[in-house]
C-alpha cells in the first residue's frame, strides 16, 4: 500500500492520525493511574487492592466518546499543546467510570459490558466466601460506591493540576461542576419516574428532561466546551457547542432507549429485558402511555421476574403502537436541530465536519 508523506496527508486524514496519537496517550495515562492506584492500595488489605483492579477494569473497553468531543473540539479550534486536552481527556473518563459504577448500584445492574461489573464481582466474591445473598449485595454496592467516589475525586484532581492558567482552570471546573450536579438531577429523577415516586403519569417531556439531564451535560456538552476552552475558544464558540451537545446528548440517549428495547445484548452489553424489569419510564414507555395498547405493557413493566420471551413480546407491542416510530423520528429530530448549529462562522469547518457526522451517527444505531 503506498503511504503518503506528512505534507500529502488530506486534512481529514491528518485528523484522524492526530486523534489516534491523543487517544493512545489518554489509554497510556488511564492505565499509569490505575497502576500508580494499585501499587498504593496494596499498602492497605488485599480486598482495597481488588477494589482498584475493579475500578480499572471498568474503564476498560469504552468507546471512549468524551475524551474524542474534547480532542475534537481542541484540535477543530486549532489547539497545539494536546498534553492539556489529554489531561482533560482523562479526567472526564474517569468521571464516565464514576457514574457507571454508581448507576450499576442504582439500577441494581451487577453486569456491564457482558462482564460482572464492579457490583456483581465483588457479590460473587462474598458469596464465594459463605455471604448470604443479601450480605453479598451490600458488599457488592459498597465497593462500587466507593470506587465511584474515588474516581469522582480523581475527575477533579486531574483538572484541577491542568497546565493552563488560573482562570481557564476555574472555568473547568466550574463546566465539571455543572456536569455532576446536573447529570445527578438526571439520575434522581430516573429512579423517581422508576419507582413510581414521580407523576402518576409522567409526561413526555419530563422523561426527555431527565433524558437530556442524565446523558448531555458530561457526556457532550462539558467535553466540547473543555477541548474548545483549552484551545482558546470564546463565548461565541462555547454557547452554540452546548446546545450542539445538548441535542445530541438527548440524541444519544434516545438511541440508548431504542437499543435497551429493540437492540443485542452484543452492542449494548447489558441484557435488553433490564430497562424494562426495572420499569423504567424511557421515552418510549412515556410515548405508550398516550395509546390504546398501555394496558398490554403497564402489568409487565417493572416485573422482577420478567423473563425475555415477554421482554420480546412487550418490544412488539411498543413496535405496533407507534412508540419505536416515534421515537426514531424524534431522535432524527434532535440531530437534525444539532447540525444546523454547526453552521455558524464561530465555528470553523475542521469542528464543523466530525460534529456533523457524530449527529449523524445516532441514527440507525439499532438497523
Amino acid at each position: 500500500m503506498t503511504q503518503l508523506h506528512p505534507e500529502t496527508r488530506t486534512p481529514v486524514e491528518q485528523r484522524t492520525d492526530d486523534t489516534a496519537r491523543d487517544l493512545a496517550e489518554v489509554e497510556e495515562r488511564l492505565a499509569q493511574f490505575f497502576s500508580d492506584r494499585i501499587a498504593a492500595s496494596s499498602a492497605f488489605d488485599d480486598s482495597y487492592r481488588r477494589l482498584w483492579e475493579s475500578a480499572r477494569d471498568a474503564a476498560e473497553g469504552g468507546k471512549r466518546i468524551r475524551p474524542r468531543f474534547i480532542l475534537t473540539a481542541y484540535r477543530g479550534l486549532g489547539g497545539t499543546e494536546p498534553g492539556v486536552a489529554v489531561t482533560a481527556s482523562v479526567a472526564y473518563e474517569l468521571l464516565h467510570t464514576a457514574f457507571l459504577l454508581h448507576d450499576d448500584v442504582l439500577d441494581g445492574d451487577t453486569v456491564r459490558r457482558g462482564r460482572p461489573n464492579v457490583a456483581g464481582g465483588f457479590a460473587a466474591d462474598a458469596v464465594a466466601r459463605g455471604a448470604d445473598s443479601a450480605r453479598a449485595r451490600r458488599w457488592g454496592e459498597a465497593g462500587a460506591i466507593l470506587a465511584g467516589d474515588l474516581l469522582l475525586l480523581a475527575a477533579s484532581t486531574a483538572l484541577a493540576r491542568i497546565d493552563t492558567d488560573e482562570w481557564t482552570r476555574e472555568r473547568l471546573l466550574d463546566i465539571l461542576d455543572h456536569g455532576v450536579f446536573v447529570t445527578a438531577a438526571g439520575e434522581l429523577a430516573d429512579v423517581a419516574l422508576a419507582e413510581g415516586l414521580g407523576a402518576d403519569r409522567p409526561a413526555l417531556e419530563h422523561v426527555l428532561a431527565m433524558t437530556e439531564h442524565k446523558t448531555a451535560a458530561y457526556s457532550v456538552s462539558g467535553p466540547l466546551m473543555t477541548g474548545a476552552l483549552l484551545a482558546g475558544g470564546g463565548e461565541d464558540v462555547l454557547a452554540p457547542l452546548a446546545e450542539y451537545g445538548r441535542l445530541v446528548g438527548i440524541a444519544f440517549q434516545l438511541g440508548d432507549d431504542l437499543l435497551g428495547i429493540f437492540g443485542s445484548e452484543d452492542i449494548t452489553g447489558k441484557s435488553i429485558v433490564s430497562d424494562l424489569r426495572q420499569g423504567k419510564e424511557t421515552s418510549l414507555i412515556a410515548y405508550a402511555r398516550s395509546t390504546a395498547r398501555w394496558e398490554e405493557v403497564a402489568p409487565s413493566l417493572g416485573r422482577s421476574d420478567l423473563v425475555a420471551a415477554e421482554a420480546g413480546r412487550l418490544a412488539a407491542v411498543l413496535e405496533e403502537c407507534g412508540a419505536r416510530r416515534f421515537v426514531e423520528r424524534l431522535l432524527a429530530d434532535h440531530v437534525d436541530r444539532a447540525i444546523a448549529l454547526l453552521d455558524t462562522p464561530s465555528i470553523p469547518p475542521a469542528l464543523a465536519a466530525p460534529l456533523a457526522d457524530v449527529a449523524r451517527s445516532c441514527i440507525g444505531r439499532i438497523s
